[in-house]
């Protein structure tokens, strides 16, 4: 189960599962508890999206000293809805560095690693005897392209880590409730297997409601993930504005929250 907590003065989603393990901290965070303003109220953590910078840094700034985080070690990617996945085998990386990308991995602790959502769903990972995590961002691209299982392998092959071990928790998302989708993206899943079972006709000629979550999670039960290790948030972002950025319920004009995985110091 997935649940809304709080961390210092910021609401947070936790997943049970991850919280029970000592040398994993992880939150799903809301758009709550920051400084921004406007459309961007208030814990806005996107630099390109029209806020000022210097309220982006401040509540970046927040979320690094409510988890220890040296700012150093706060690690976030140039997200391009695609399915690359990136290792961090070293020292937290300089902002910028990370190569385009929507996927980060590591077993190296004290290094947050980060996701930006206003719609998409972020997916955490956590091999629970190997103490190796990654974060991977699914948007309708990432979904199609398969990054969910494409995490999966790659845990596989440059871990060694077993499916068994594997925790998963899906994030908040857009939900097939307001998620409304065209053509192109209908046929980018349509060969997909159970695409009945996350892709739904809607009343509107040639126009579908396509269920993210859903779609990764069978992703993730396809790729040999047991359906108990694998929790969702059950929240939809473009319903619960109260709670969550959605760019889709405000066209564009809206902030991100960050969700962010990290090793506990000594927990390798």
């Amino acid at each position: 189960m997935i649940r809304l907590t709080q961390k210092g003065a910021m609401p947070c989603l936790e997943a049970d599962a991850m919280a029970a393990l000592d040398w994993l901290t992880h939150a799903f965070f809301t758009r709550l508890g920051g400084v921004s303003q406007g459309p961007f109220s208030s814990l806005n953590t996107g630099f390109f999206v029209g806020d000022r910078q210097q309220d982006v840094h401040r509540n970046l700034a927040m979320i690094a000293r409510t988890f220890s985080i040296p700012a150093s070690r706060l690690v976030q990617m140039r997200q391009v809805h695609g399915d690359r996945i990136v290792p961090l085998d070293g020292d937290a990386p300089a902002p910028g560095a990370v190569p385009p990308c929507d996927g980060l991995v590591t077993d190296r602790p004290e290094m947050a690693i980060g996701i930006k959502t206003a719609d998409c769903v972020p997916l955490f990972f956590a091999d629970r005897l190997r103490r190796v995590i990654g974060v991977a961002h699914a948007g309708w691209r990432g979904t199609a392209l398969g990054i969910a299982s494409k995490m999966v392998t790659f845990l596989q092959e440059r871990f060694s880590c077993r499916t068994q071990d594997i925790l998963v928790a899906i994030g908040p998302a857009i939900g097939a409730c307001c998620y409304q989708v065209d053509g192109p993206v209908h046929d980018a899943f349509r060969a997909r297997a159970g695409v009945k079972g996350f892709l739904h006709p809607c009343r509107q000629s040639g126009r579908w409601m396509l269920d993210l979550a859903s779609a990764n999670r069978m992703a993730l039960t396809d790729s040999g993930v047991p359906a108990e290790n694998i929790c969702e948030a059950g929240y939809c972002t473009a319903c619960r504005q109260d709670l969550f950025f959605s760019h889709r319920a405000t066209r564009g004009d809206t902030g991100r929250q960050i969700n962010l995985l990290m090793l506990r110091d000594g927990s390798c």
